[in-house]
């Protein structure tokens, strides 16, 4: 699991190799990822949106943008976490993410960036 801080946020992320598939006969890695949000400032806080960027061994690379996360725009509490799960596929047994999120001090309607850290998704067969 890797954790970082940033603006009084806390993400930590936790990921699992779910196996492959075939597509178009194009065989996929699909990986789950959890995500904790610990609001760690004084005032309430709204996760807006996100950006993910997405890297296989491959050098693929892929930007996701989009309002929320699963749908949701959640409202964290301080000393509150949100945590959602999520997925993606890679084309190559190991790669990685990294991103950021948009939130708003819900106190005084100013928005502010959160990073995600990086993170590995790597099979098991792929790691040493």
């Amino acid at each position: 699991m890797v954790h970082q801080i940033t603006n009084g946020i806390k993400v930590s992320v936790e990921t699992h190799f779910e196996g492959t598939f075939y597509d178009k006969e194009v065989i996929q890695y699909a990986f789950s990822y959890i995500v904790k949000i610990k609001n760690e400032r004084e005032d309430p806080v709204q996760l807006l949106s996100r950006t993910w960027h997405i890297c296989d061994a491959l050098n693929s690379k892929e930007k996701v943008e989009g309002d929320g996360v699963v749908g949701a725009q959640p409202i964290i509490q301080p000393n509150a976490s949100y945590i959602y799960n999520s997925g993606c596929t890679l084309k190559s047994p190991f790669g990685a993410m990294k991103g950021n999120y948009t939130m708003l001090n819900i106190s005084d309607n100013e928005t502010f960036k959160v990073q995600i850290p990086s993170f590995k998704l790597c099979t098991d067969f792929a790691q040493n």
